[in-house]
């Protein structure tokens, strides 16, 4: 039996501290209640008649903001859980919420603070990288923390403490895949290359099967699944354990990655992750391939000679168990090529900006302090030139994309990768993510003189105003003000200079309407972390336009960063 090691009462206050500074950002953003510059917050409370105080360490213009200790006006000190409860009480009167939506807010919250806290306690315990930590794994195990304006970003319900030290890339966790052998005639499959390299990595099956990998999760879960059941029953399904060396969950958690392996893997997982039960399903697994054979058509040449560093990692093949009466078994598989070095220095950005109390500094802040010092200017001077270079080397291709073949890119912090040169410098990108793929109606035949009813098997043509909206999160709030954000919350820089230098590189796409909107409009629109997570929705079920609640927030490029 595993033996966890207690949480220290620093790392426990810690992680609640992060945690109620998250459900702060959430509420303020969400409701758009102003920020004082300095002093007290105050938040009244009419459905609890409450009135919560804190005070306000750090405002930001991007709501990236820093808070003291929350207490009552009586001075109780409040927790996390509290916080949470009387947030979602709030939140939810007049919404028609009802007291289990509330209750599971809360209980999500707290899940995510106690992970939250087992994370720093791990790192503290084992502050030594391990030998296979390529720069890649590295970032990808930095988000111990997490989404700094989500209410739960930790939130691993189902996930007990002993398959949480395996399975969580927080924990540097490691383990060796589950292994199925499928008759061929329940298997579904697509793609060569990439296919092949699988078969490489499997172990001997017998005749007539074809071996199929789990994440041993999910190999548990999908057992008890009917489908799958008849399966296993009938001997066209055969569970071979686990086998082979060690595979790294990345930072979505189902996505497995080995340095010496020319595949990564991302596995269908029935596990509720924020706000999203993260399964696989066959439409994603067909965007994919279809996106990889879009860019063998032309367009990754044509992209390539506007923008040589930037890169799309591809999701070339897919391997699936079929049952009958459902369209997905719970064993959909995704390959996706591993296009990096054991000594390329690529991040994923939310892991390079990310808060970590466990070692000190944010990786992002010990690379700002270096390139200050060698040379010889402040952080704010060398900020300003790495947000820009930033900006060209991984968001100009990602706009210039959907400007001339109108695919947009859902590349968020976690999805968006930079690589860095020798100092530090941004040089390159790449973006990541076959569910993010989003094809403008308007503009199919930009993108079918490669592939003739290019976005039909996968889904995925939508409406522009749709993407705009979504691409206007993704790449406006999320990636660029979350950028901004870390940079000055870190106090690495005045947000305020870098929002004007964006708003100038934005308005280098003018032509694009979303670019538009974000250099002009008065407003931006903005996912709503607290309320989505509040009304139950999972992102990844439904049509794409009622996924998640949108809010209207006021637009710092368009203010110049003068008011939050």
């Amino acid at each position: 039996m595993t033996v966890h090691p207690a949480i220290t009462p620093e790392n426990g206050r810690i992680a609640d501290s992060a945690t109620v500074n998250g459900l702060l950002r959430c509420w303020l953003r969400e409701t758009g209640q102003p920020v004082p510059a300095c002093g007290a917050l105050a938040l009244p409370l009419p459905a609890s008649a409450s009135t919560l105080h804190a005070e306000v360490l750090y405002r930001s213009p991007t709501g990236h903001h820093r808070f003291g200790e929350v207490r009552l006006g009586n001075g109780t000190p409040l927790g996390a859980v509290t916080v949470a409860s009387l947030l979602a009480l709030e939140s939810g009167a007049g919404r028609g919420t009802s007291p289990q939506a509330t209750t599971d807010l809360v209980g999500r919250v707290a899940d995510s603070a106690t992970r939250a806290a087992r994370h720093l306690q791990h790192r503290g315990d084992n502050a030594d990288e391990p030998p296979e930590a390529t720069p890649f794994l590295r970032a990808e195990q930095a988000l111990v923390l997490g989404h700094p304006l989500h209410p739960d970003p930790k939130s691993r319900q189902g996930l007990s403490e002993s398959e949480a030290r395996r399975f969580s890339p927080e924990l540097r966790g490691s383990f060796p895949l589950h292994w199925f052998a499928a008759d061929r005639s329940v298997v579904s499959r697509e793609g060569g290359a990439a296919l092949e390299s699988l078969a490489d990595l499997a172990p001997e099956v017998p005749d007539g099967t074809v071996a199929v990998p789990a994440h041993p999760w999910q190999a548990r879960e999908v057992r008890s699944r009917p489908g799958v059941r008849r399966l296993l029953d009938s001997g066209r399904l055969h569970d071979l354990g686990e086998w082979g060396p060690p595979w790294w969950p990345t930072a979505s958690i189902r996505t497995l990655y080995r340095p010496d392996a020319p595949v990564m893997l991302k596995f269908s997982l029935g596990l509720p992750i924020t706000n999203s039960k993260r399964e696989n399903l066959r439409k994603e697994l067909a965007r994919g391939a279809e996106i990889d054979r879009l860019l063998d058509a032309g367009l990754a040449a044509e992209f390539a000679a506007a923008h040589p560093r930037f890169g799309v990692v591809r999701d070339p093949a897919w391997l699936a168990v079929d049952v009958d009466g459902a369209v997905e078994s719970g064993l959909e598989l995704v390959i996706r090529e591993n296009p990096f070095g054991t000594d390329d220095r690529v991040s994923c950005v939310a892991g390079l900006v990310a808060e970590r109390p466990d070692r000190g500094a944010p990786a992002l802040t010990d690379l700002i302090t270096k390139l200050a010092h060698r040379y010889g200017t402040d952080s704010d001077d060398i900020a300003a030139r790495w947000c820009a270079r930033y900006f060209d080397e991984v968001l100009a291709p990602v706009l210039w994309l959907y400007r001339e073949y109108g695919l947009g890119l859902e590349a968020h912090q976690q999805n968006t990768l930079v690589t860095l040169d020798a100092e530090g410098w941004p040089c390159g990108g790449w973006y990541r993510d076959n569910q993010g793929y989003y094809i403008s109606e308007t503009r199919v035949p930009a993108l079918e003189r490669f592939v003739p009813g290019v976005g039909r098997v996968g889904d995925n043509r939508v409406a522009d105003a749709v993407i705009d909206e979504r691409l206007g999160y993704y790449i406006g709030v999320n990636n660029l003000l979350g950028l901004v954000g870390a940079f000055g919350s870190q106090e690495l820089a005045d947000e305020r200079g870098l929002l004007r230098m964006l708003r100038e590189r934005l308005r280098g796409y003018s032509d694009l309407p979303l670019a538009g909107t974000l250099a002009e409009s008065s407003t931006l629109r903005c996912k709503a972390n607290m309320l989505t997570r509040l009304d139950g929705l999972d992102e990844l079920v439904g049509p794409l336009e009622t996924q998640s609640v949108y809010v209207d927030i006021a637009n710092p490029f368009a203010e110049g960063g003068t008011t939050a």
